[in-house]
């Protein structure tokens, strides 16, 4: 049965946060306000919770949840390196709504999902969300709805969606705004745009000055020829795309 905490008040804000802690040791799953949306977390180092999380969303393992973090410290530890500019995005824009794709660390006991070797971190600007994570250390936390389905920006909608899959539902009201993190990607030699968000373009340029963006998507040409070209027998393949390139809104992304 699942347990709903008010974390408005000061009494039930601290025993919420206390059964989440346990839940979260005991492999179950926890929903959590975000200063984005909420989210529906589990222990990133307990394969078993990450994939029950993956399936009350209705995800695979192809759609890898972030990780959120309640310090610096600790975000460095899941990195192999933070490279040329994330220590300088860290120190602009966290705790806040960016998340920052790295190259994991690959002595890490973890398994959440089909990561491509990279995690995505983000250490939210939420004092709810701050003081779980600092006791229960880093979590897998995707937005806490349905795949497909908009984010829940209230803890009802969250419960909607995910009923009993969910031991502890800490509400902290009402979400500002159901706009996701900005995530970048710090893997390659030029930091990478994989999705719009919170931190516009102009706030990240003044930090890192070059980015490389998305692709428009293609239009036909107004002047296509009118001679069918001949098919290429051996068409080059196009570059698999991050897995968190066009998922679903989430806090940790």
């Amino acid at each position: 049965m699942s347990a709903r905490y008010d974390c408005a008040d000061s009494q039930q804000r601290e025993a919420g946060i206390t059964a989440a802690v346990t839940a979260v040791q005991q492999g179950g799953l926890v929903v959590l306000p975000t200063d984005t949306v909420y989210g529906i977390g589990a222990d990133a180092f307990t394969p078993s919770a990450v994939a029950a999380l993956l399936a009350a969303k209705g995800r695979g393992r192809s759609m890898p949840p972030p990780v959120l973090v309640g310090s610096v410290r600790a975000a460095s530890a899941l990195a192999e390196s933070l490279g040329a500019f994330g220590q300088d995005l860290i120190d602009e824009f966290w705790p806040g709504p960016l998340t920052l794709v790295f190259r994991a660390t690959p002595t890490l006991k973890w398994d959440l999902g089909d990561t491509l070797g990279t995690v995505a971190v983000r250490m939210p600007l939420h004092p709810v969300a701050l003081g779980l994570l600092r006791k229960t250390g880093p979590l897998a936390v995707s937005s806490a709805n349905r795949h497909g389905f908009p984010a829940a920006t209230t803890v009802g909608e969250a419960e909607g969606h995910l009923g009993a899959a969910v031991s502890v539902y800490l509400d902290g009201g009402q979400c500002a705004d159901n706009v996701p993190s900005t995530i970048l990607d710090l893997t390659g030699t030029m930091p990478k745009l994989l999705r719009a968000g919170v931190i516009g373009l102009d706030q990240l340029r003044k930090v890192v000055p070059v980015i490389d963006l998305p692709a428009p998507p293609a239009e036909k040409s107004a002047e296509a020829p009118s001679v069918p070209m001949m098919p290429n027998k051996h068409p080059p393949k196009p570059a698999a795309p991050h897995p968190l390139a066009g998922g679903d809104t989430s806090p940790g992304s």
